[in-house]
């Protein structure tokens, strides 16, 4: 027996093993709540008692008049909403019940510029049929392998829309239909990153992003997953430094069975090689070390390192349907603050969102010791999390700005935001105003040899 039939083999021993324990999915009668009282993604359909929060009645599934088609910045669909009210440092304390501890940092950090603008909250999260369907087979035969490391009985939506368990158990739920949350099938976009200074000065980074999201591939199944959940590829575009620099990454569905697979290419050197450190706390060179691999995508990996906890649902407001700061032409230099985004620029809403809280375990390595995460009770994206040093300290703030892709349809982040209070200094991911698309969502099923690392050299140096 090879290497590599030894660690297969070990692999589906442990994931036999470990699926003895896991919790049981709910019944087909739970279940049928989906749709019901439950909206076909599994959050409350009612609204709030206050009527601050509305009800769900179908989300957002049509483009305002003048979209195109996919690729076109989208047209705001709420252009006469105007700001209800504004939190700001003086008046914090009045809204702090439905304020994040990291919201309410940035306050104290930034009590002159920071300010967050509330408008009428809109639920306008949506799935496709077919995505509604398979979340509706997942709550009744989805369930986590060992101590939340994988899944089974699970493709093609969320697969815990109706959580159940122990708060350890939800907690691991909850996070797992954020790192497989509906995004569409394939992605492709051109945009940029950046590290801006305490002064405000920045430096582009540009890149090209292709994603397949194997976990939503129509033609697919779940035995057909060969442990995968999407394949990335970003080619470096700027600045010319770094220029022609490449990455690939298998994201893997169980990565402690198998590590999420990473390799890179050099031009410089014009290799392609393995990159293992793809994971936990290693720093993003890109980002200024201000945002870890494990921040990206607001969180993505293993969870193996932490102890999880549920807190619940909470009312809170969150950056939603933001799609001024998302609109063709506005220059970055408009968008970028010297210390956080832009507020005029911004949208936040009251949603109800799942808290969910990891603490580090005893002897495990990560440079957070606790995160705190706000996860949208619709769309399962995070947008919010508080994140703390050894010392107790709350040390960074995440913020997903999210909007609806109405050609999808469903919500995603616009903007991915990293505030470090110590250091004064933040980090966006995403900025594509100034390009001539966004975000190119098609049906498309590539050749997975076209994710190969063969193929990286080669498409690098196109």
């Amino acid at each position: 027996m090879n290497y590599k039939q030894s660690a297969i083999l070990g692999g589906l021993l442990a994931l036999s093993m470990a699926s003895a324990s896991s919790l049981a999915a709910v019944s087909a009668s739970e279940a049928s709540r989906l749709g019901q009282d439950l909206t076909p993604f599994g959050s409350i359909k009612a609204g709030n008692a206050a009527g601050t929060i509305p009800a769900w009645t179908g989300g957002l599934t049509e483009p305002p008049e003048g979209y195109e088609g996919s690729g076109q910045h989208h047209i705001d669909p709420f252009p006469t909403d105007k700001v209800l009210f504004t939190i700001n440092a003086s008046n914090k304390d009045q809204y702090a019940e439905h304020l994040s501890n990291g919201v309410l940092a940035m306050f104290n950090t930034y009590p002159t510029t920071f300010r967050v603008p509330v408008y009428k909250s809109r639920r306008t999260h949506a799935v496709p049929d077919w995505v509604a369907k398979n979340i509706r087979e997942n709550a009744i035969n989805a369930e986590l392998v060992g101590e939340g490391e994988g899944l089974k009985g699970a493709f093609g939506g969320y697969p815990f829309p109706i959580l159940h368990g122990d708060n350890e158990h939800k907690a691991w739920q909850v996070i797992w239909n954020h790192l497989v949350r509906w995004r569409g099938v394939s992605v492709t976009r051109r945009s940029s990153e950046v590290a801006v200074q305490t002064d405000g000065d920045y430096s582009l980074v540009t890149s090209q992003q292709e994603v397949f999201f194997n976990f939503y591939n129509p033609e697919g199944s779940e035995d057909e997953l060969d442990n995968i959940i999407f394949y990335y590829l970003s080619f470096t575009q700027s600045p010319p430094r770094l220029a022609g620099g490449a990455i690939l990454i298998h994201e893997t569905l169980n990565q402690i069975i198998n590590p999420r697979n990473g390799w890179g290419y050099n031009a410089g050197q014009r290799r392609v090689r393995r990159a293992p450190n793809l994971g936990y706390d290693s720093p993003i060179a890109a980002a200024e070390n201000l945002r870890t691999a494990d921040d990206t995508d607001i969180f993505n990996g293993a969870l193996d390192r932490y102890n999880w906890s549920y807190e619940g649902l909470k009312e809170i407001y969150i950056p939603y349907n933001n799609y001024r700061i998302g609109e063709k032409g506005t220059p970055y230099s408009e968008i970028l603050g010297v210390s956080h985004l832009n507020p005029e620029l911004t949208r936040w809403e009251l949603h109800r969102v799942h808290v969910v809280e990891a603490t580090l375990k005893e002897g495990a390595r990560h440079i957070y010791h606790k995160r705190r995460f706000y996860v949208d009770e619709d769309s399962w994206n995070t947008v919010l999390v508080d994140q703390y040093d050894g010392r107790g300290e709350l040390w960074r703030v995440t913020m997903g700005i999210a909007k609806n892709y109405y050609e999808l349809p469903g919500v995603w982040n616009v903007l991915d935001v990293y505030h470090d209070l110590q250091a004064r200094r933040y980090h966006v991911l995403g900025l594509d105003t100034e390009e001539p698309n966004t975000r190119i969502f098609t049906e498309d099923i590539p050749n997975k040899r076209y994710f190969s690392p063969a193929s990286l050299r080669r498409r690098s140096v196109r």
